[in-house]
């Protein structure tokens, strides 16, 4: 919700920076003396290209007119977005507030992943689609299809969607692109905006190249990553030149695969590099020196965009000196001429028609109706990023995209779509000190039916393994309908205060038949029937155990489970809210537990992040689990350890100082709270301390004090997930554990 309040304020903020500056023409002074034409040229370079806005930024308080502006990859990207009417202010807001994470990936939806594609993304290291065609596997041709960061440009990019001649912008525009067929720079003069820009920053092997008639498209600066005589080819007298580019390395500054692959980048961006920094009248080299082409952080971007500031403001008297002699007064305020189109992103438009390209016809009546896509409606920004994760989560479509073109009196959306994807294979690893290695694979296969069908299969291998399958049918409200079976063989070790009291092994067989399933993006509703059977291998019981044999058991079940989550991260959260809550009733003959009625299970939990200041956030948590009824059987009973819900078996609740499974009473109530500091980018340390009441029966909750438990943690956050530690101690236990955790919890 915030990152959508994030989107309005940007798009106000830029509307209103466009009202302000608008005028009927870049190139007259105010007497109407034709005056000389002043380019900006902006380099590529990642991450680094974030600096341009800082030098903008100047460029606009020392009154300097744009009339021309140039671009590869980055700078093709601020350089388009300036073009249409954004200036510095609404660049920087843009900039520092997008998650260039989710962009920069194929994780479904920039704004509203639901929580189930949340939670793979957080599983999974490896994800990749499989689509068949003429039985052989095609590739992208990139580890990112780039479908996020399309959508991103669509979405910035509105009004200007149709093919257009960038001479037409109210900035006259260019980009560059390599053409890897012929080895070529190909320059964008037309064409689909954010195509153009798309394509010159497609850095090769890791974003898809785009296509276009014969070419193969990549990263413009293989071949001219600074187009000063582009700008020339295009009438400007005045060139002011913007460079990102890193000072060049030595033998001994190559130390790593990182810089190996940064100085052959380097080596390749050197084409035209000198020639046309020679040719540039106010050349502004950007220190870019301890960032990278990924540095995409938002202390990072806060930094380069001062750093851009930092450099052109070197260049002041020159820029100031440059304006007088244009003949502009020394209060000129920087002109905008909207001459081909009039809002860059409005939030709502009228359709009066709408286009499928590449989205068979099932699929077309499907996303329709599910969404209320009609002729002669409006439609928001939001409402069409849905039908985006529809086609790519639900349909399995790749590289979905849409335009939206003024077609009379509204506009014409279309919507298009690569390959449809019927199956994807996911990838994860983990390593701790309990389990050693642990293996989980997932694989998704799509069936071609008119109500979407698709089938999962999920592995586990580890000391705790898994087997599960499932079949999800999706109507075309938002109600899912599933059916799955699990099977687990579970070897745990149980500890009473800190002590191991003995081992179980079992296997369990889960049927769990969803008989209702709701998703709205941070929300879900969960109701269903499930059957459960444990067959107990082997218990090994300690010096102080009963030695008493446990008989299998079966138990039939029905679920009622509400989830709410608004945190903007899945570990290392900053703001944002969670909240589970659940009700179970257990029989073993689907009405009651013998001659007895069955038992219940009542359990909930809710937390929420403040952030004190950009590194340090705290998070309270309150949660709890209420068995009711008579001889609750062991498998299910209440069981503390870890640091996450869920951790060994499905019942078991954190607490800080406990590593291992402890059974407690039948009645829980815990609270934590946890402070998280951040230290440079991706590190992070935390404290959490916790305190639980446990007793047999709820009324007698607070008949004794609380069990106490403390813990602190490293962890850097990295692809592979958290890598770091954990010590602990508690009151329960008395004594001390560390524990090391390394890649995704799963």
């Amino acid at each position: 919700m915030r990152q959508h309040c994030l989107y309005i304020l940007f798009t106000l903020l830029s509307l209103t920076a466009l009202k302000a500056n608008a005028t009927t023409d870049n190139n007259t002074t105010s007497d109407n003396t034709q005056r000389k034409k002043v380019a900006v040229v902006l380099s590529g370079g990642g991450a680094k290209g974030t600096a341009h806005i800082g030098v903008l930024r100047v460029l606009e308080k020392a009154g300097i007119p744009v009339d021309i502006i140039t671009g590869t990859s980055m700078g093709s990207i601020v350089g388009g977005l300036y073009s249409i009417g954004y200036n510095a202010a609404a660049l920087d807001f843009l900039v520092t507030n997008i998650n260039w994470k989710r962009v920069l990936s194929d994780n479904t939806s920039i704004l509203n992943p639901n929580l189930a594609e949340r939670e793979k993304e957080h599983t999974y290291i490896i994800s990749r689609p499989l689509n068949r065609s003429n039985n052989r596997i095609k590739h992208s041709g990139g580890l990112i299809h780039g479908t996020n960061l399309a959508s991103l440009f669509s979405r910035l990019t509105v009004g200007f969607h149709d093919s257009i001649d960038f001479n037409s912008l109210p900035i006259p525009f260019a980009c560059v692109a390599t053409d890897i067929i012929t080895n070529t720079e190909y320059v964008f003069h037309s064409g689909k905006l954010s195509t153009a820009m798309r394509a010159s920053m497609a850095i090769p092997g890791v974003f898809t190249p785009v296509r276009q008639d014969s070419m193969v498209l990549v990263d413009g600066g293989l071949r001219n990553n600074y187009p000063a005589d582009v700008a020339r080819a295009m009438g400007a007298d005045i060139v002011i030149g913007v460079s990102v580019q890193g000072n060049p390395k030595t033998a001994n500054d190559i130390m790593g695969t990182g810089d190996i692959i940064s100085q052959i980048i380097d080596v390749n961006c050197l084409n035209k590099y000198e020639e046309n920094w020679n040719a540039t009248d106010i050349p502004i080299k950007v220190n870019v020196k301890g960032f990278s082409t990924a540095s995409f952080t938002k202390t990072a971007i806060d930094s380069l965009i001062i750093r851009g500031e930092e450099a052109a403001m070197q260049h002041w008297d020159e820029l100031v000196a440059l304006r007088d002699s244009l003949g502009l007064d020394s209060d000129y305020a920087v002109n905008r001429a909207a001459t081909a189109g009039e809002e860059p992103v409005p939030q709502s438009v009228y359709l009066n028609a709408i286009e499928f390209e590449n989205v068979d016809s099932a699929d077309q009546v499907f996303v329709s109706t599910k969404h209320s896509l009609n002729v002669n409606d409006s439609i928001s920004s939001d409402q069409i990023e849905d039908i985006i994760m529809t086609l790519q989560s639900g349909l399995s479509y790749s590289n979905v995209g849409y335009s939206l073109m003024r077609n009379h009196d509204g506009y014409m959306l279309r919507i298009t779509a690569g390959s449809k994807n019927l199956s994807a294979i996911n990838l994860g690893v983990r390593f701790d000190t309990e389990e050693m290695v642990a293996l989980q694979a997932n694989l998704r296969y799509v069936l071609q039916t008119k109500t979407p069908l698709t089938l999962e299969f999920t592995g586990r291998l580890g000391k705790r393994i898994m087997a599960k399958a499932d079949a999800v049918l999706t109507p075309v409200n938002f109600s899912k309908v599933s059916l799955s079976y699990i099977f687990r063989h579970n070897d745990i070790n149980i500890y009473n205060n800190g002590d191991r009291a003995y081992n179980i092994t079992y296997n369990q067989h889960t049927l769990n038949l969803m008989l209702m399933s709701i998703h709205i993006r941070n929300f879900s509703l969960d109701l269903g029937a499930k059957w459960d059977f444990y067959h107990y291998q082997d218990v090994l019981w300690g010096s102080d155990g009963n030695n008493n044999e446990i008989d299998n058991e079966h138990y039939y079940s029905y679920h009622l489970n509400m989830h709410y989550n608004s945190e903007n991260a899945w570990f290392f959260t900053t703001r944002g809210s969670r909240f589970d809550a659940g009700y179970a009733y257990y029989t073993d003959n689907l009405v009651r537990r013998g001659d007895e009625p069955g038992f219940g299970v009542i359990n909930a939990m809710w937390r929420t992040t403040f952030s004190l200041n950009s590194r340090l956030a705290v998070q309270p948590m309150i949660y709890g689990r209420v068995l009711i009824g008579r001889d609750i059987p062991m498998i299910l009973q209440n069981t503390i350890g870890g640091s996450w819900f869920g951790h060994y078996v499905e019942q078991q609740m954190p607490f800080s100082g406990v590593n291992n499974i402890e059974f407690v009473e039948n009645a829980l109530i815990g609270c934590q709270v946890k402070a998280q500091q951040r230290i440079m980018d991706n590190n992070y340390i935390i404290a959490s301390i916790t305190a639980a009441q446990n007793a047999a029966r709820f009324e007698n909750l607070l008949d004794h004090g609380p069990d106490l438990g403390y813990q602190a943690s490293y962890y850097y956050n990295s692809i592979f997930g958290p890598l770091g530690a954990t010590v602990g101690y508690s009151e329960r236990t008395s004594k001390p554990f560390i524990y090391v955790n390394l890649g995704f919890r799963f």
